[in-house]
């Protein structure tokens, strides 16, 4: 009888044990199939409070994941939950459940391609880079304006703007404000290169200077072509102790940059930017700069011009003059022009 006995618990024993084992060769088996119903790459995005049901929730509606309680069985026994790291990630259609948790758990992100191209002001500026990155557009703004913060990497707060260099900069999506603003300094002292700081000396103006300059030359023309005419004519003015008078200026020093009439009240305007007033060039740039216009700069132009005024023809381009009879005779055509299709401001 207990010969029996021992058979039958014996016989249950291993029963169990093949059951067990072909529960866990479907565990293993379907924790390595592709665990995301999407045909293209999504992102789930960790921020730093690291909550793991708000991860599970973008696995489901972003990732679409086919088994959130295989996922979360998976990721209890990595002890992901205690593990999560804020971050980035891609999520690919073939991804498994082994290597979603992974992904995670490890902290491999995929960097964030960055870009701030066409910004004119601190607010735009921060508000884009914190449409990109886990940083607050508010901390950011706060950082340019703090004077111990900008002297520290070089600049004042007026000036500040003139070290992002617009380009695609590779960063972690969690990179915090002060780390990012570290990287923008690198960058910049990157982009000016020695040669770039020779072409600088050669026309008497400071990397800060030039960039400067460069705001106002892509303000006043749309015509990349034109900028190193441009740039030297407004280096010619300087030179020459001449008030600027860049209508780019007293828009941004009105506070309005779609302005197409200046008139005899906006240059009243007290404001440092305004160039119609003060001579040199404003404290600040009116926009950041592009690389193609810092460039324009560095390589102006050398002429005669000391004037210049839109073609009334509207095409973007400009009539440039030597004198102020011949300036005068191009901007009463611009002037006829705005009359007759009827252009007020």
């Amino acid at each position: 009888m207990t010969k029996k006995i021992v058979l039958i618990l014996l016989i249950i024993v291993l029963a169990i044990s093949a059951l067990v084992v072909a529960i866990s060769g479907v565990f293993y088996s379907k924790i390595n199939l592709p665990a995301f119903n999407i045909e293209k790459p999504c992102y789930i995005y960790i921020n730093s409070d690291k909550n793991y049901d708000d991860v599970l929730a973008q696995l489901d509606t972003v990732g679409h994941i086919d088994d959130m309680r295989l996922f979360n069985l998976l990721a209890q026994r990595r002890n992901y939950p205690q593990h999560i790291k804020s971050g980035r990630y891609e999520i690919t259609p073939q991804m498994s459940y082994v290597e979603a948790v992974q992904l995670l758990r490890n902290g491999q992100q995929r960097a964030v391609k960055l870009t701030f191209n066409n910004v004119r002001l601190v607010g735009d500026f921060t508000q884009r880079i914190g449409n990109q990155l886990a940083v607050s557009a508010d901390t950011l703004a706060a950082l340019l304006r703090d004077t111990t913060v900008v002297a520290a990497l070089g600049f004042d707060s007026t000036s500040i703007l003139t070290m992002f260099i617009p380009n695609t900069y590779e960063l972690f999506w969690n990179t915090s404000s002060r780390k990012f603003l570290e990287r923008m300094k690198k960058e910049y002292n990157h982009f000016w290169t020695p040669e770039r700081r020779a072409k600088a000396d050669s026309i008497a103006l400071t990397p800060t200077e030039v960039s400067i300059l460069a705001s106002i030359v892509e303000e006043e023309t749309i015509k990349q072509a034109e900028y190193p005419i441009v740039a030297g004519l407004y280096w010619n003015r300087l030179k020459k102790g001449m008030l600027l008078q860049a209508d780019p200026t007293v828009k941004f020093a009105v506070g309005d940059v779609t302005l197409r009439r200046i008139l005899l009240a906006h240059l009243e305007i007290e404001s440092p930017y305004n160039t119609y007033k003060h001579t040199g060039l404003p404290p600040g740039p009116i926009r950041v700069p592009s690389i193609q216009g810092i460039d324009a700069v560095l390589n102006l132009t050398h002429h005669n011009y000391l004037y210049m005024c839109a073609k009334e023809d509207f095409s973007g381009t400009h009539n440039f003059a030597v004198t102020l009879a011949e300036h005068t005779r191009n901007a009463k055509k611009y002037q006829a022009a705005l009359n007759q299709n009827k252009i007020m401001k």
